[in-house]
């Protein structure tokens, strides 16, 4: 039970760390950064890349009408990655 309860602190603890780092990586989920990620879209060539962050961008719009933020920011982050090719 002291080791279930130890180990349970311990991941309690790694996540706490953690997150706060992913989230400092993450595109905020506004208006303007949509926009931007948006902007940055149009001018993308055809291609696997442009419609991964078309797809994205759209579940992020759905996700800001849905009140999920964090969401939101999480596929912002993803479409601008795709604008980037990586």
């Amino acid at each position: 039970m002291r080791n279930k309860l130890l180990g349970a602190a311990v991941l309690a603890a790694v996540v706490t760390a953690i997150v706060p780092a992913q989230a400092a990586k993450m595109m905020g989920c506004s208006g303007p950064n949509l926009t931007k990620a948006e902007d940055g879209v149009d001018a993308m060539a055809d291609g696997p890349n442009k419609f991964t962050a078309q797809k994205e961008i759209a579940m992020a719009q759905d996700a800001m009408l849905s009140g999920k933020m964090g969401a939101c920011g999480m596929h912002l982050t993803k479409a601008m990655h795709s604008e980037m090719g990586k």
